[in-house]
């Protein structure tokens, strides 16, 4: 039995003879970033600051010389062999770190459909190095040569080896950026993103049952949240409620029915508001939910879409016992100006 203890914040895990410092992380509810989880990817790289531990076979592609003699590791394949092992991980509360934001980083589209009435889903592969980010999280695209003004969309995936991400992007009207990702930017376009931004990323930590409470694009957030819990391995009751105002506007249901036949802790419901059709609930979250639940005092929250939406769930959970530090809320705003940077961690489409 080895001990695994994360630097800044002193906390310690115990790793079992035999385990990867990766596998006793998530045992303990620590979910440090892989993909891969055999030696190829660089997902999981983190500095061993002391102690010892068997490398095992990984690819120099994920892993250089120049990083072996600097005291990184890959932890999907790293196996302590040294009574305690000090990593570098996460913030001083043992939270994780957000990953340093890049700057016209250089994707190409390789696949673009309409997934439900006004929204656009975009699959974009990287042609460098993938972008880091952790599930919930968003990026800008825009085109400044063709004066697109740069605007924020969430990434609607969990990262993946190949570093291909998924962007959701409702149709406005009024919105340049959402018209020309609708409109003209193609399969085999180039686009350059910048990020990834935000906190909306909760903590992995909490072993709780979650809610999710999402409409609109609200749902690729919580999307991307979901998956990579489901793919760890997370035990605990998983439930959407997504919310929309018709049946046609209801989009991801495959995925969602899928990871409902996959992982028996999962499961969702959708409700409209302005239709009542069969297979579906009725009404508003602040009317339905109380019908599905008595008591979300044990539960982690998760709300995302528009800013009127995330207060009614906000105050709707409150009311059936959600505690303040385990309610994660991203209200999504309509940008306004050309600016490059989101002012701010909620702002999405145009």
């Amino acid at each position: 039995m080895s001990r695994i203890v994360l630097h800044p914040s002193g906390k310690s895990v115990d790793c079992s003879a035999g385990d990867t410092v990766l596998a006793a992380l998530e045992a303990a509810g620590y979910a440090l970033p892989n993909n891969c989880r055999a030696g190829a990817c660089g997902e999981c790289k983190v500095k061993v600051r002391r102690g010892e531990f068997d490398q095992g076979v990984v690819l120099d592609m994920a892993l250089s010389p120049a990083e072996r003699g600097a005291g990184f590791g890959l932890m999907c394949m790293a196996k302590p062999v040294s009574d305690e092992l000090v990593i570098e991980w996460g913030s001083e509360d043992a939270r994780p770190k957000l990953f340093p934001p890049r700057e016209n980083a250089l994707f190409v589209v390789v696949g673009k459909s309409l997934c439900a009435t006004r929204i656009a889903e975009l699959r974009l592969r990287p042609v460098g190095p993938v972008l880091r980010y952790w599930p919930g999280q968003y990026v800008t695209l825009g085109d400044e040569r063709a004066a697109i003004p740069y605007r924020a969309y969430s990434i609607a995936n969990a990262p993946r080896p190949d570093g291909e991400i998924v962007l959701q992007v409702a149709r406005s009207d009024a919105g340049a950026t959402s018209i020309w990702l609708h409109d003209i930017l193609g399969v085999g376009d180039e686009v350059r993103l910048n990020g990834a931004y935000g906190t909306f990323v909760g903590d992995p930590t909490v072993d709780t049952p979650v809610l999710c409470l999402a409409a609109g694009t609200g749902l690729a957030p919580v999307l991307a949240l979901a998956e990579a819990a489901l793919r760890r391995g997370f035990r605990k009751p998983v439930t959407f409620l997504v919310s929309a105002r018709s049946a046609d506007e209801v989009y991801a249901r495959g995925m969602l029915s899928w990871w409902h036949a996959k992982h028996r802790n999962f499961s969702y419901q959708v409700t409209l508001t302005r239709e009542e059709k069969a297979g579906y609930l009725h009404g508003r979250v602040e009317v339905v939910l109380p019908t599905l639940f008595a008591d979300l005092s044990k539960h982690s929250v998760f709300a995302a879409g528009s800013p009127g939406f995330v207060d009614a769930c906000v105050a709707t959970v409150k009311r059936l016992g959600a505690s303040d530090h385990l309610i994660h809320s991203e209200g999504f705003h309509h940008q306004q100006g050309a600016g490059g940077e989101p002012a701010a961690s909620s702002l999405r489409g145009g």
